[in-house]
């Protein structure tokens, strides 16, 4: 009897999984942040693209996934997925500026996707975006350490999140990004 009730609630669970929420009044798409060169980038440029937004950090256990980040990034830019990696020193592990945060990312891991500037990504003082996650997708979408993963649709909204210890190679991501590609 436990087991079917464990059954039948996991279904359930399954599938009511993405009612999450989703109120939206924006789209990511209405969004934007300014670049890590100071530019600002207007999500609006990304319409019709799949968005995959990585809160980053240089002195982080998860810091090696910038490797995967990048390869993900290179074999499905031209498919139409954009990979931003948002650096942040909300868990205290991320560089003093900008500038070292760039060389950093194009020194050690010859990064070449879009990276904001440093960023809060929690708390009250979080970006637009995180805030925005949170309230059309719930907690899931805020980041509990670096290298979350927040990933958008091309209707602009989000269609899934993933853990920091969810790699960016990994089935479960890669699968995604392709069924909505």
């Amino acid at each position: 009897m436990k087991k079917f009730i464990l059954i039948g609630l996991s279904l359930f669970m399954f599938f009511f999984k993405s009612l999450v929420m989703a109120n939206y009044d924006k789209i990511f798409y209405d969004l934007k942040i300014e670049s890590i060169s100071g530019k600002i980038i207007n999500f609006s440029e990304y319409k019709n693209k799949v968005v995959l937004i990585v809160n980053t950090a240089s002195y982080c256990g998860f810091t090696n996934q910038y490797e995967e980040l990048q390869k993900l990034w290179d074999i499905y830019k031209s498919k139409g997925l954009i990979v931003l990696g948002i650096p942040s020193n909300s868990f205290n592990q991320e560089k003093k500026n900008d500038s070292e945060v760039k060389e950093f990312c194009e020194v050690n891991f010859n990064i070449n996707f879009p990276l904001s500037s440093i960023t809060e990504v929690k708390g009250k003082n979080a970006h637009e975006i995180f805030k925005w996650a949170e309230n059309n997708h719930g907690k899931s979408a805020i980041p509990k350490w670096n290298f979350h993963k927040i990933l958008i649709n091309k209707e602009g909204n989000i269609e899934d999140t993933f853990t920091s210890f969810t790699k960016p190679l990994s089935k479960k991501i890669v699968n995604k990004i392709e069924d909505i590609l």
